[in-house]
């Protein structure tokens, strides 16, 4: 069972063009938002689309591979691991945020 703790694994499509940055250390790292659709049926028969966004960074052999073939609006298989960090905006005020380190990514669609 250890190798479920803190495991996530997703299909989505990218919001956007990954953001590339590559640090002084000389490592890579992408950045990006993903899109996740649930479907239901409410009350009236209608069909409902509940889309939840997600951030997502990857580091090194990923973000190379992300660089050269995803962009925004490809679909998407990731797995990774969910970690949260606080950090001061502009105005000094604390924020918190949740992402995901994506270790495993796999292209889908067209």
């Amino acid at each position: 069972m250890n190798t479920l703790r803190n495991k996530v694994q997703l299909i989505g499509n990218l919001g956007n063009d990954p953001e590339i940055t590559n640090l002084d250390s000389g490592k890579k790292m992408a950045k990006f938002r993903l899109a996740t659709n649930d479907y239901y049926t409410n009350a009236k028969g209608e069909k409902i689309t509940d889309t939840q966004w997600h951030y997502v960074v990857a580091w090194g052999k990923t973000a190379d591979i992300i660089e050269k073939y995803v962009g925004k609006g490809k679909e998407v298989a990731i797995e990774g691991k969910l970690t949260s960090r606080t950090y001061d905006d502009k105005q000094g005020q604390k924020k918190f945020m949740t992402e995901i380190v994506c270790n495993e990514l796999l292209m889908l669609g067209k």
